[in-house]
């Protein structure tokens, strides 16, 4: 059998429009394709690869639990899960874990215990979901409403009903929407997908304080900020802001599939037994790997690296855009950066990653205009330079095309 691209297409649904490198191996943030050739990674998966590719320690992990014990119905716990739970709980505001095996399963956990919260607390009136235009959550038919980006969840039927969305960032239209029919507030702490979007410390305050208001659950999407992406475990940390229910997947397990939704005893007592469940949820192999990332990402030597790697990341892509002057902006927090096109490459930001592939190395794109960066957490000062280096030469590429 040949394995290339050209057989995506032969045997693949076409969601998807695949890079025609296969990588077949990957060591720290290296990576290397079906042909040998080396990548830098600056994409991380989207957020994923916290440790990079095959880190030690989750090797370990994986070697370990699968010579143990893989997977077990939720008619039993497992070791694995419990010690992750504690060890989350311990380190955030939450109480109680539920573990699921992707961001958008944990979104619709998180959704769905705030419809349960609110109708068995206050009534069937209070049903409505706020969420942000630009937002992203998932893929579920749920979370893709709930997220503010209509060519996602378009063209599929009718959609779940009292979902409303106002702009991020505007404090005066999300007070003029919410109310005491509202039972619960989606956001993400600083918009990934919608392009690198911080939040004003007003608006983060102002929709705390208005959630508290109106009796309505604030949820925070933390698939993309949380474990240590933004230089805080999570990015609520840094906003000073505590929300009722937080989720978490993507670097949470390092590369292997894992999602959690954390909150208190007081609301996690609504999914009482029977209202919610996942076959894999909570599996012992996926537990074994995430407790492995998240006691190597949780330390003090791991958090404050991010800090001093985002600055590098950020001096080195100011000296870039000196030369060639493409962004209009550089911003995000931690290893969460985009670099904003200017109007002169508006909506070409892939250009910029097509031709960073070119140069052998990795990154994402956020929307039109946005190029995206999610590296390791724990990737050296020599592939940040090597990287950027590669990146300076997908530049100057594409402005002189």
């Amino acid at each position: 059998m040949t394995v290339n691209r050209e057989l995506f297409d032969q045997v693949m649904v076409p969601n998807y429009a695949p890079s025609s490198v296969i990588p077949v191996r990957g060591e720290g943030s290296r990576v290397w394709d079906q042909q040998g050739r080396e990548f830098i990674d600056f994409a991380g998966g989207i957020a994923v690869n916290c440790l990079g590719h095959c880190h030690p320690a989750l090797v370990a992990a994986l070697k370990e639990q699968g010579e143990k014990i893989w997977h077990l119905s939720n008619v039993m716990t497992n070791e694995p899960a419990l010690r992750l739970a504690k060890k989350m709980v311990d380190a955030t505001f939450a109480e109680k874990a539920y573990f699921a095996n992707s961001g958008a399963e944990a979104n619709e956990a998180a959704l769905k215990l705030a419809r349960r919260f609110a109708l068995d607390t206050y009534g069937a009136q209070k049903s409505q979901i706020i969420a942000f235009n630009k937002g992203f959550h998932g893929r579920t038919f749920f979370t893709v409403t709930v997220g503010g980006q209509a060519a996602y969840s378009d063209g599929f039927g009718p959609k779940p009903a009292d979902v409303v969305h106002c702009d991020y960032n505007d404090l005066a239209a999300f007070e003029a929407l919410i109310s005491d029919n509202t039972c619960a507030v989606m956001m993400e702490p600083l918009q990934g997908e919608g392009g690198i979007v911080s939040p004003s410390n007003e608006f983060a305050k102002g929709v705390r304080d208005l959630c508290t208001k109106h009796n309505a659950l604030l949820i925070f999407d933390e698939v993309q900020t949380g474990v240590g992406r933004t230089g805080h475990l999570y990015a609520y940390e840094g906003l000073d802001v505590v929300p009722d229910i937080l989720t978490t997947a993507k670097a949470l397990g390092g590369g292997f599939p894992i999602g959690a939704m954390l909150t208190t005893t007081d609301i996690a007592k609504h999914l009482k037994v029977g209202t919610h469940g996942s076959t894999y949820g909570g599996n012992p192999l996926a537990c074994a790997v995430a407790e492995a990332a998240f006691d190597t990402v949780n330390t003090p030597e791991v958090l404050s690296g991010v800090v001093e790697k985002a600055a590098l990341f950020n001096e080195l892509l100011t000296a870039v855009n000196a030369k060639y002057d493409v962004f209009s902006e550089i911003r995000g927090q931690g290893l969460l950066i985009g670099a904003v096109v200017n109007e002169k490459f508006a909506g070409r930001a892939k250009e910029f990653l097509v031709a960073a592939t070119e140069q052998g190395l990795m990154t994402l794109v956020a929307g039109a205009d946005v190029v995206r960066f999610t590296p390791s957490l724990v990737i050296t000062e020599d592939d940040i330079r090597e990287g950027m280096a590669r990146f300076e030469k997908a530049v100057a590429s594409v402005v002189n095309a």
